[in-house]
């Protein structure tokens, strides 16, 4: 058996749709700190015209397809979380602060102890 990667070859106009996609982002924020004077609703929408733009050239490549079928199935995936109840969540917040508290002081006592080694023992300082 050959373990030989597949490599998926694509158009060669999603190249290019993808290079459009980026110049109209480009294009967008540029057009938006071009129009500083202008009142903001006209910046912003020069700034959404060249993301929808974008959008709508990228959306139609295979690798914008492919991420469309990745969110459909990462929010079908979602779904099938089953989430703890308001009680579990609150048992779990609760055992971390504990641990959280807990270790704080471990840190702090060692902390001290490790101040009190080197600087009146070791050193002699205080």
């Amino acid at each position: 058996m050959s373990n030989q990667p597949v490599q998926t070859v694509s158009p060669s106009g999603d190249k290019a749709k993808i290079i459009v996609a980026v110049f109209a982002v480009i294009a967008g924020v540029v057009g938006f700190y071009f129009l500083a004077g202008r009142p903001t609703y006209v910046r912003a929408g020069a700034l959404v015209a060249g993301l929808v733009v974008a959008v709508a050239f990228a959306w139609t490549t295979v690798s914008g397809r492919g991420f469309l079928n990745f969110s459909r199935e990462a929010v079908r995936e979602t779904k099938k979380v089953v989430w703890p109840t308001r009680r579990e969540a609150l048992q779990i917040t609760g055992v971390v602060f504990a641990f959280v508290v807990v270790m704080a002081i471990f840190l702090w006592g060692t902390d001290k102890l490790l101040e009190f080694v080197l600087y009146d023992l070791i050193l002699g300082w205080k």
